[in-house]
Order: C-alpha cells, then structure tokens, then sequence
C-alpha cells in the first residue's frame, strides 16, 4: 500500500487551499499570475501513456494556471530552468535517489519534489500517467465527475509543497463496471484499467482476461465437440449432455484438447494478463462415477474443477510463465474443497452474488456463509480476484441502498488477499440510481480502499449537484436506515422496494428531493441533473400505482404528487429515461418494450378475475402481463395485442421451445398473508387433439426448490378462450416466481399468458 515518505501523504494534499498565504509559504510557485518558468521532460525513449501523460500535464495546468508549460524531452532540456520530470527520466535518479522505478510494483506511483524540482512517475505502462493524475487531482485540485464533466480550477498562481509520496495499490486490475467508466479517456483518469474499459496503449491499456468467464463451452464448443466425443461432457442421470451441463473434469482425453484449445486462443491474444478456464453460467455438474468420488473426497464441487484447473495451469505455464490462470467460485463451486489448493499460477475468483448488500460482507448476519467462503479461500489461495455485484439487475432504474457496504467489503476483499475486483454495476444504462456518484466512487476506493467513503460522497455531490447536495444527502442516507431498519435482504435481483422502502419513508423522500429541486431551480445544468437522478424514485411511486403491489391502499393515491395526470406523469418518465439515452433498464432488457408495460400499469385497472369479484381487497392481488418478466423476447416470448385478454395484452410464446421464458416475481410483501393460491390465466393455439400442451410453476430461486407445479394437456387450455389454471397454496418469501414454459412441440402455434393473480383465504375463526 501506501509508503509515506515525508509527514505529507496524498489523501493531506486534497486539502491543502489556494490562498496567498499558502503561496508565500511554500519554496516552489509551479506558476504566478499565469506565467511559470517550468518546462515538463521526458525521457528520451517515452513510453506512449508517458508521452500522454506529459500532455495532459500541460492541457489541465494551462487551464488551471494560464501558463502553458512546454513539453520536452531529457536531450532538450534548457539550463537553469526548473523540472517535471514525468517519468523514468535520467532526472529520476537526482530527485528520487534509490528508487528503482522500473522494479515498483505494477501502477505504483511516485511524487516527489526536490529544490524546485518536480518528479511524476511510476513503472510502465500506466504509473507515470496515474502519478500526473493523483498530482492534479489531489494538489491542483481538478476533478473528473464523468466522462463529459469535470471541475478545473482557476489558480494563476499555484504553489507546490512539499511531496515526498509512493504508492503501489493492492489491487492490479480495478473495474468498476458501469457504461461511462469505460470510456478511454475517462478510466484512466479514475485510474481504472479493468478488462472492459476501452483504453487504447497510448493511455496505458487495460488488464485483459482472455476469453472473460464462463469458458467451457467457448473452448470446447459442443456443437464441434459432442457428436464425436460425448465423454467429454456432464453425464446427468446415467446420461451424457451438453444442455445445460459442464464438462467431464476427469477425462484425461477431454483436458489434453481443452489445453490444446486454449493455447490456440491464447496466441491470438498475446497482450492478455489471465485467461478464463471457467464453469458455464449455470448448473449442470457431471455425475459420473470418477467425478462423484472426487467431489466427495473433497467436499465440495470445486475439488473436481480446481484439479482440472490446476493440471491446465501447468501445461500452460510451459509455454507462458508469465500467464496467470483464472477459474470461478460461483454458485455450486462456491466452496472450497477441503485438500487440493490452487497452483501458483491459478487465481481464483470468487462471486458474492448469494449476499445481502444492506450489511457488510464482513460482519452482517445476513452473509456469514460467504463469510466463511472467503476466509477459507484466502487461507489456501495466495491470489484472489473478487466478483463483486453492487447494482439491482433486475431493475437498474430503482432505488439501491447499499452505498454504505461498498468500502467496508472492498476492504473486506483486500485483506483477504484479492488482487483484483470487478464492481459489477449498471454497465448497460445511462440512468440509474445515481450510477455517476457510484462509477467515481468506487473507482477512488478500489485505488485507495483507505478513503474515506462518507467524505467522497459528499465530495462528489457538493461537487455535481451544487446547492442540492444537503438534501440528496438527506436522502441517500434516509435510504440507507430504512432498509437497514427493515431487516431485508437487498439481494442484486429486486423487483421492486416493497421490502424496504415504507410508504412514511418514500413520502420524506419525495419531499427531500422537492427540496433539491428548489436549491437548483436557477442553474439548468444542475437542475438538469437532479431531475435526472429523481427518475428512480419516480418509478417507486409508478410501480406503487393502482392494484400493482399489495401494499397499495386504494385511499393513499391522492398522496402521488402526480395522481390528477399518472399517464402524463409516466410519459415524462419515459420521455426523459430516453432523453438521456437510458439503454438498458435491466440486465440484457431494452428500455423501449419495458417502458409500455409502464404506461399500461397507470391506464384504467382490468377487471378483477370472476374468483375475486365478492373478495375483500385484501385478499387478493392481480398482476397483468406489463408485469411479467419476459426472457429472450421475440425469440422465446414476445408481448402481444389479443382481444380475448383481459386488458387486450397477453404474453405469446411459441411452442417451439422448453424455457421458462415467461415468469412473475412475487413481491417480498406477499409474506404477510401466506399461504396463497396462484391463479395463471392462460390459453393454447393448437391444431393437436390431445397430448401435453405447457407447463406452469412455481420456483424458489433461493432454496433452488419447486413449490408447486402442473403439466398441463392440450383439453385443458386449448381454445380461444382463457382458462383459469390453480396452483398452491404455497408461502411466498424469498425469491419466489411463477413461470410458464412451452413442451416442445410444433403443433402447438402459441401460448398466451393473460394474468397471474393470487388469492388467500379467509381467516379461520
């Protein structure tokens, strides 16, 4: 980490003011009343992100100062005139006496003066452009928000003080994934170089992981592969597949083609740091005899896929020593096995998806199982590299309160041994719960995980959001202690706020945000951008509308601030979401087809179903087709005008296919009245006269458990007309969803899937 080497670190830089006094104080002025007598070298032979470096030096501190230095290089260096040395310059050796710049560990950086002389460096490809960055951000005081904003200050005269600073951060590769942080120009200036951010070389590059993850498949492709040599491939059952399945991990036949496999790939991409040898995206495991016993011996599943990583780690540091091999502990692998450890050269990257974000990693009780995971992996793998999910991908467009875990569990990853953290975040969309403060704020504590977090946030809003900061403070922080409060678990796949955000809360919040919205109400940029951050909590009160969630009381409309004009108000949201280019509204979902099912939740509700027509309101909840979650639309399942529907929509599917392809998340509240019976309304389109026709069901996804389900024939919803099909009672709480799949058969043209609607009964006396 960090190695001071005078009483001034870096973090005691970001204060120092730009007064006169302090100018009068110091021994350097780098510029007074915009003239400087400084000149920046090079090294004679620069590096291009040296080159850079130099550049961007000498841009941000014209626009600072006025006074523009010029650009040297050792051989042209003028007599008598003070020094930037940026880079390994001959320089280097008299300001830095004893510092082996080459030897620093990787991104390190180095800021020292000596006399009046300056010296900005670090090892290359990227520590000399980082070390002109942390000078200009922390001393000069300029700052980057976002790829287009930025704050420079205006200092014609700019005192130097004293620097005597290295530093090498903890973690070699820092992505924060979000769409603006990949942009090249603005990453390395946020000093993130992860495997996604579009860096070209002049600017440093980026760690690159050959092939990313989930690689089995991508290296021995099943449909090259199979046919020939279904051994190599998960048995299930007594049966060897590739649907859905994994590889045989203990086929000597399969690892020596994976190996030969991947060297291929490797050689196409000679720049790469790691390469991915990585179980698929889902479950899938081989049961074979060989595999079974080495699982059991070990624990776990991971001793199968380790001892195969493993033995490919070997071969190929034959051939590339330097080449770090990287596998996942994901899902059913999560856990360590109890006797193989990974190789010198295998790196093992660890998911937190089963977690909570509401409480830290470390020392919430909603997380002592990755707890355990993490400490167990740390104590037998000397690197590992953490897959962290810090954004709701179910819906990236609602409120997220989990800023204050962000710092406590990327210092959680860093003392146990990871070298490298990918931030998962809203990567497909412009518009989220305040994605910019999040991409800058990360990206600050994955350099310096000892910063700070409270400071940075307020940092950055005082900074973006001028005279709106108190309130958006107020805000983020009134989140934060109602979903603490609440004991939820905000998992990263939250339909909705319902398990957190009271109706009291979302009242205070709306009225802090009015109040934001009334400091800025002269400055249009910044009005702008509150507005813009507002989005989120605007969908709460959509998603809140009508009969939509149960919590819902039909006398609590008059209380949305736009109850006289919902559809107007829904429009603007949706006007303004696209405005800013909003992309994705959740993960791999287009905003476009989602923002439709907004504008029907506000239109006039449907009918209630005929079995709840004579109900209390209480005991019973409707959900229409703008609700469901449709995956792979257009191909599995598509949205579609049908008369015949209750609201004149229902959700289409093919016959053609077996996917769960259209599902309901049931919301967190249902709980309180369980046990429910869940009502599918759905028909067929069929030239067949008998035979299976759809399959319906109710899922846990986090006890990975059925808890109800129906094959249902061709008699029993085939026709024009809906039919009602019951499943239950089940409980609901958790990750519990309804799913509606196909059978696979041609005759079958459509099946359509009107509304899901539960009912409870009455209590007994």
């Amino acid at each position: 980490m960090r190695t001071p080497l005078s009483n001034l670190t870096l973090a005691a830089l970001a204060s120092l003011a730009a007064t006169a006094a302090a100018a009068e104080a110091t021994p350097r002025l780098l510029a007074r009343d915009g003239t400087s007598p400084y000149v920046i070298l090079l090294p004679d032979d620069p590096h291009p992100a040296e080159r850079t470096a130099a550049v961007e030096l000498q841009s941000f501190l014209k626009q600072v100062t006025g006074a523009e230095l010029p650009v040297l290089s050792e051989a042209q260096a003028p007599q008598g005139k003070p020094i930037i040395g940026v880079g390994p310059c001959r320089a280097a050796a008299r300001l830095a006496p004893g510092l082996d710049i080459a030897a620093m560990a990787a991104d390190a950086i180095v800021l020292k003066t000596a006399g009046a002389d300056l010296l900005l460096a670090g090892p290359r490809p990227r520590g000399t452009l980082y070390a002109v960055y942390s000078f200009l951000e922390d001393v000069v005081g300029c700052r980057w928000w976002t790829s287009t904003e930025q704050t420079i200050p205006s200092r014609p005269t700019l005192p130097i003080p004293d620097l005597d600073t290295t530093y090498a951060p903890a973690l070699i590769s820092r992505e924060a994934f979000y769409h603006d942080a990949f942009e090249g120009v603005f990453a390395p200036r946020l000093k993130l170089n992860g495997h996604f951010a579009r860096i070209p070389p002049g600017r440093g590059g980026h760690m690159s992981i050959v092939g990313w993850c989930h690689t089995f498949f991508q290296i021995l492709p099943p449909d090259r592969y199979f046919a020939a040599h279904p051994e190599w491939y998960s048995e299930i059952g007594g049966k060897r597949s590739a649907d859905g399945t994994q590889l045989c991990l203990t086929n000597p036949e399969m690892r020596a083609e994976f190996v030969r496999a991947a060297k291929e790939w490797i050689r196409k991409e000679p720049g790469a740091g790691l390469i991915s040898v990585s179980q698929n995206d889902w479950g899938g495991k081989c049961e074979c005899a060989n595999c079974r016993t080495l699982e059991q011996q070990e624990g776990a599943a991971s001793g199968p896929l380790l001892q195969f990583v493993n033995a490919v780690a070997e071969e190929i540091e034959k051939d590339d020593p330097g080449l770090l091999v990287e596998t996942l502990a994901y899902s059913y692998t999560r856990q360590p096995p109890k006797g193989v450890r990974p190789r010198r050269n295998v790196v093992i990257r660890l998911c937190s998806i089963e977690c909570s974000y509401v409480q830290p990693l470390e020392t919430g009780e909603q997380n002592v199982t990755f707890r355990h995971d993490i400490e167990a992996w740390s104590a037998i793998a000397p690197k590992l590299y953490v897959w962290d999910y810090v954004t709701n991908f179910a819906n990236y467009l609602l409120p997220h309160p989990n800023l204050r875990v962000l710092a406590p569990n990327i210092r959680t990853f860093v003392k146990h041994h990871a070298v490298g953290l990918f931030e998962q975040g809203d990567a497909g969309s412009t518009v989220g719960d305040f994605v910019r403060l999040r991409a800058w704020l990360i990206a600050h504590l994955l350099w310096d995980p000892s910063r700070d977090d409270s400071a940075l946030i307020d940092e950055f809003l005082k900074g973006y959001y001028g005279a709106a900061a108190p309130y958006l403070r107020q805000y983020l922080d009134l989140r934060q202690d109602v979903a603490a409060a609440s004991g939820a678990y905000l998992r990263c796949y939250m339909q909705d706020t319902s398990a957190w955000f009271s109706q009291e809360a979302l009242d205070k919040a709306t009225a802090l945000y009015d109040q934001a919205t009334q400091a800025v109400a002269a400055d249009p940029v910044l009005s702008e951008r509150v507005r813009r951050e507002r989005l989120p909590l605007d969908l709460v009160w959509i998603q809140r509308y009508h009969a939509s969630a149960r919590s819902w009381k039909a006398t609590n409309v008059v209380q949305i601030p736009w109850a006289q004009s919902p559809q107007a108000a829904v429009d603007e949201f949706v006007a303004l979401a696209l405005k800013h280019q909003v992309g994705q509204y959740a993960e791999g979902r287009a905003f476009e087809p989602w923002a439709q099912g907004l504008q029907l939740r506000v239109a006039k509700p449907s009918p209630p179903p005929d079995a709840c027509k004579d109900l209390p309101r209480d005991r019973w909840v409707d959900y229409q087709d703008h609700l469901f979650t449709l995956h792979n639309p257009g191909a599995w399942v598509e949205a579609v005008k049908d008369p015949a529907a209750s609201d004149g929509f229902a959700a289409r599917m093919p016959g053609n296919h077996t996917q769960w392809a259209t599902q309901l998340p049931l919301p967190d509240d249902l709980a309180e009245g369980n046990p429910w019976r869940v009502c599918i309304v759905m028909r067929c389109e069929t030239a067949a006269a008998d035979g299976l026709a759809a399959e319906v069901g109710i899922y846990d996804n986090q006890t990975q458990a059925g808890l109800a389900g129906r094959r249902l024939q061709v008699a029993d919803i085939a026709g024009p007309q809906y039919r009602t099909i019951e499943l239950g009672p089940v409980n609901v709480s958790g990750q519990v969803y309804a799913w509606v799949a196909p059978c696979n058969r041609a005759e079958i043209t459509g099946i359509y899937v009107d509304r899901i609607f539960l009912v409870r009964d009455a209590p007994k006396p």
